[in-house]
């Protein structure tokens, strides 16, 4: 009896001290959500929305299947075509992209060289238009460059919007916080942080609408040119006159003496030491070999004398006349 009795003390005591220690959590609980901790406020929504969501698969039987996430694509592209009137071919591409949805985002246009215009400008078209709408503007005229690129950024939607989602929830929360408080420190704080989280939502909130603006738009730049027409001068120039004929024989007899002028240039030593020579010749060896091969006492200029065995000169007889 005695054993019964104590096991019957021992389980009411265990009894109560589980009930004393199970308020004192209660207790401890509700204090931190008096002071402002946001996430024990938010996780009996959390829970509730989480159990909301099972009761509904587990109504329906399965679990929901994910449907497939659109693809979302930014797609950009530049030309460059040859047209006769610049400015005509402007006014086509401005409604092309009209008539397509689209619009002009910027223009330029100058003047190239005082003679011939030249235009850029860049097109915003909807996606579904925006192949019909490049085939048109490149037939414009002689396609000189294209190029075409496609940037899959289905990824970073995706994220962008999931951080949008959380990003609220916590505004959200912070918010909820703000209504429970009751210390001015407390509201003071809680403010701080629901502007921080406010401006990190409005920057997620702009990178959306830009992804969403580059995906649905595609941007097309297009670049006009003009065929470049030879001026008056450069036509002359392809015809020759008698001015150009004089012009060339002149130049060939210039080039011709300048050659001449260089061929002499190059010869000159070798005709100083060829005179020379001629002249030492004339001069010194040519006399000596006449003297050497005339006869002593021949009188230069004059023609040999026959002479006797003395070396006197023979004079001839005088032929006699003949008879009559």
């Amino acid at each position: 009896m005695r054993t019964a009795r104590t096991r019957t003390a021992a389980a009411v005591l265990l009894t109560a001290s589980l009930v004393l220690t199970g308020c004192g959590a209660g207790a401890t609980e509700s204090a931190s959500d008096g002071k402002g901790g946001g996430m024990a406020a938010a996780k009996p929504a959390d829970g509730a929305a989480e159990g909301a969501a099972d009761s509904a698969s587990g109504a329906a039987g399965k679990p929901a299947s994910k449907a497939p996430a659109q693809q979302h694509v930014i797609r950009t592209a530049e030309l460059s075509v040859e047209v006769k009137d610049a400015a005509k071919a402007l006014v086509t591409a401005r409604r092309v992209a009209t008539d397509a949805g689209g619009h002009v985002e910027n223009e330029t246009t100058e003047r190239v060289d005082g003679t011939h215009l030249g235009s850029q400008i860049v097109l915003r078209v909807p996606q579904e238009r925006y192949d019909s709408v490049l085939t048109e503007l490149a037939g414009a005229g002689k396609l000189l460059d294209r190029r075409a690129s496609a940037k899959d950024v289905t990824d970073q939607v995706v994220d962008v919007e999931s951080r949008i989602a959380t990003q609220r929830a916590s505004v959200a929360r912070v918010r909820a916080l703000m209504d429970r408080a009751e210390k001015l420190s407390d509201v003071v704080t809680l403010e701080g942080e629901l502007s921080r989280r406010q401006a990190d939502l409005e920057a997620l909130l702009a990178q959306r609408a830009s992804l969403k603006d580059r995906t649905t738009m595609a941007t097309i730049t297009l670049r006009l040119s003009e065929p470049e027409e030879p001026s008056a001068e450069e036509r002359e120039e392809g015809r020759p006159g008698f001015g150009d004929a004089l012009s060339g024989g002149w130049n060939a007899l210039v080039g011709a003496a300048a050659w001449v002028g260089i061929v002499l240039t190059a010869l000159a030593p070798w005709l100083a030491v060829a005179l020379i020579l001629f002249v030492l010749w004339r001069r010194l060896v040519r006399p000596r070999l006449a003297a050497r091969t005339r006869p002593a006492g021949a009188v230069p200029g004059l023609p040999d004398t026959p002479r006797n065995a003395a070396g006197a000169p023979v004079v001839p007889a005088p032929q006699e006349s003949p008879e009559k």
